[in-house]
């Protein structure tokens, strides 16, 4: 199995386990004398299996991206610097954002606001950061497709 299969099979396994947890709740109580629409023992059997196969998907997703090296960086160190891109670049953006808003003046008299920093500069700073992070992304992704997950 590619790692990007597991991937997937762990996303599915995990909107499955949210739906098993919602059909549960609707069954736990019925009226006296009805009968739940769906039984309560096979959900949980369902929900007990599927958590079991998202432990060991996750335990190989994660051995796997820990002992596959690229570019002599880990799979988890790539996704860690791409988390962390991905937070500065967030920081960055909202700096822009406020450094570059623009105050009106309705008068001349009126307290003129300026940005701190070069705004220009900023920006582009944020655009390679967004760009750093796509790079890493398409790594990620092509690495993913290739790679057989480790057990």
């Amino acid at each position: 199995m590619k790692l990007a299969e597991a991937l997937q099979e762990r996303a599915d396994l995990q909107r499955n386990i949210e739906n098993l947890r919602e059909r549960l709740e609707n069954v736990m109580l019925v009226q006296e004398g009805e009968k739940p629409v769906e039984d309560p023992a096979e959900l949980l059997t369902n929900l007990e299996e599927a958590v079991s196969r998202l432990e060991y998907l996750i335990a190989a997703i994660n051995h796997t991206n820990d002992s596959t090296v690229i570019r002599e960086m880990t799979l988890t160190q790539i996704i860690a610097k791409k988390d962390t891109l991905n937070l500065k670049l967030s920081v960055y953006k909202g700096l822009v954002a406020e450094a570059g808003c623009n105050t009106n003046r309705a008068r001349g008299t009126e307290i003129k606001v300026l940005p701190t920093v070069n705004v220009a500069l900023m920006q582009k700073k944020a655009d390679g950061i967004a760009k750093e992070i796509r790079l890493l992304d398409n790594l990620l992704q092509e690495t993913n497709w290739t790679c057989e997950l480790k057990e």
